[in-house]
């Protein structure tokens, strides 16, 4: 359809070739948006016959209490709690899907819901959020922590990992790399239907925790509180590792340790060999006091049966732990905690250690290292390009030990540019634009720097460069854009940046961003 000079009606009938393609990937998204439609409608049905079973698993948790209050009384106080702990935020996102539907004449018309506006309203300012996108954030926190809190151990983790909001900075990776904040990743920029099955999806996860929380309470937690059955056994010593030729101290345990645990005997064995009752074990409360040495360096086993009584009957519960001999060390250990480098202009955490000895006998020395507490350094190298760092240490033996480790310089990387926390090439719309943030960032770098902007160009195809102090668009650059035409490739370049807590540093150049108008 390009390229050559064309007749006034070759043009038309490619000019009704785009309008066809065009009506196609309407089509299409009408599709996509009846689809969403249908799934929370789904979601919405899956959410009521589970509110109906969770309200019978209720119901017999609180018979029971009535019928045993000490043993049931405070896993019904439990559930109850955790009830209205969900059935408070189910509602609070009810009141969302009928914010987005509220004035739309027919609820089901999912083909027509394609306008993103109103969460991007309601929640969305420029860079920041508003006062509900605020309230939306801190309201999943507010849940999964207070449940989690109340929730059986087994649940904790799949309770905040169904409402966990990103990494422990709030973001989640794209496809390209870059990161972005959880809720604009999610809820910005999306067609209504779309935002109303997602809401819908979230309700389910409540229900499906509440669901999750009473089964446990009603059926699992109880059976693990009276049966000798389900009891694990670990090892407990008065130090994790052992130099060879000492005398190993552990003692086999199980999780209650009174003396109704006691065992009545053992069968037991270390590395294959038999184990003799009052040589190389003593039975006692709560497990088994081993007598044996450490052995020779390396890991060891021991396997058998511990048997309890309960009900009159002689209960078995295996035995399978190890532990290990490790050799007196004659070296220290030196690591960096983030790297095998240490950077110019930030402070490089360290850990210094030597196995064996304790850390207020460890000494460490080198330019630019400073102790901060136990086994933890910080080093602010200067110039060059290497850096030799001696740690030193007594063994309990009083023999002396000294290491030396080599670490290599590097400087800060060349940090790139952002627009509203988005480096390289974005799109986005003008009036975002207009009020976006400037800033650097240090892409896959292992520190957490500051980086602050004192000022950068900007430029609009067409018109002329555009110098700006600060950190924000000025009157200047913000009439260079209204000129700006959709589809336009604006420009943000000669970035000055610097790291706020060490401005003396002067940073690489920052690599430029570039920006598409959506309109």
């Amino acid at each position: 359809m390009a390229g050559g000079k064309q007749t006034p009606r070759q043009k038309m009938i490619n000019l009704m070739y785009l309008i066809f393609i065009a009506m196609l990937a309407l089509n299409m998204s009408k599709e996509v948006l009846a689809a969403f439609g249908i799934m929370n409608e789904k979601l919405e049905t899956s959410n009521i016959k589970t509110t109906e079973s969770n309200n019978e698993f209720l119901a017999s948790l609180e018979t029971k209490a009535s019928e045993d209050a000490k043993k049931y009384g405070e896993l019904y106080q439990n559930a109850q709690q955790i009830k209205s702990l969900s059935q408070e935020y189910y509602d609070y996102l009810e009141s969302l899907k009928k914010g987005m539907t509220e004035g739309l004449e027919d609820a089901k018309d999912y083909a027509r819901m394609d306008n993103s506006d109103f969460l991007d309203g309601k929640f969305f300012q420029g860079d920041n959020l508003t006062k509900d996108g605020k309230e939306f954030l801190k309201r999943i926190n507010d849940y999964r922590t207070q449940v989690a809190a109340i929730a059986p151990a087994a649940l904790k983790e799949a309770v905040n990992s169904r409402f966990q909001v990103g990494d422990a900075n709030g973001k989640v990776e794209k496809r390209d790399g870059t990161k972005q904040d959880w809720i604009n990743y999610h809820y910005e920029g999306y067609p209504l239907v779309a935002s109303l099955a997602k809401l819908t999806a979230l309700q389910a996860d409540v229900k499906a925790t509440e669901e999750d929380a009473l089964k446990s309470m009603l059926e699992g937690e109880l059976t693990n509180q009276v049966s000798l059955k389900n009891f694990a056994t670990s090892l407990l010593a008065s130090k994790s590792a052992f130099y060879s030729g000492d005398r190993y101290d552990g003692k086999i345990i199980i999780s209650k340790t009174d003396n109704s645990s006691t065992p009545v005997k053992a069968d037991l064995t270390l590395d294959g060999r038999k184990l003799t009752e009052g040589k190389d074990y003593k039975l006692e409360a709560g497990g088994i006091k081993m007598l044996i040495g450490s052995g020779a360096a390396g890991d060891h086993e021991i396997k058998g049966t511990m048997f309890f009584m309960q009900d009159g009957e002689e209960i078995p519960v295996e035995v399978k732990n190890s532990f290990a001999t490790i050799n007196k060390p004659n070296a220290a250990v030196i690591a960096a905690d983030k790297m095998n480098v240490v950077y110019r202009g930030v402070a490089n955490p360290m850990t210094i250690s030597i196995p064996g000895i304790p850390d207020n006998k460890v000494s460490a020395s080198a330019p630019g290292l400073s102790k901060r507490s136990g086994s933890k350094y910080v080093m602010n190298p200067g110039k060059g390009r290497e850096v030799t760092i001696s740690a030193s240490g007594i063994l309990p033996d009083g023999q002396r030990i000294s290491t030396p480790a080599t670490f290599r310089i590097k400087d800060i990387p060349r940090p790139s540019g952002a627009v509203r926390g988005e480096p390289g090439s974005i799109k986005m719309p003008r009036r975002n634009l207009e009020v976006s943030t400037i800033s650097a960032m240090l892409e896959d770098f292992d520190f957490e720097l500051n980086i602050g902007v004192s000022g950068f160009k900007f430029k609009v195809p067409g018109q002329p460069s555009v110098v700006v102090k600060g950190n924000k668009l000025n009157g200047a650059a913000k009439s260079a854009l209204k000129r700006a035409r959709r589809g336009d490739a604006v420009q943000v370049f000669d970035i000055q940046a610097y790291i706020t807590n060490n401005k003396g540093y002067k940073l690489k150049k920052v690599s430029p961003v570039v920006v598409e108008l959506t309109n």
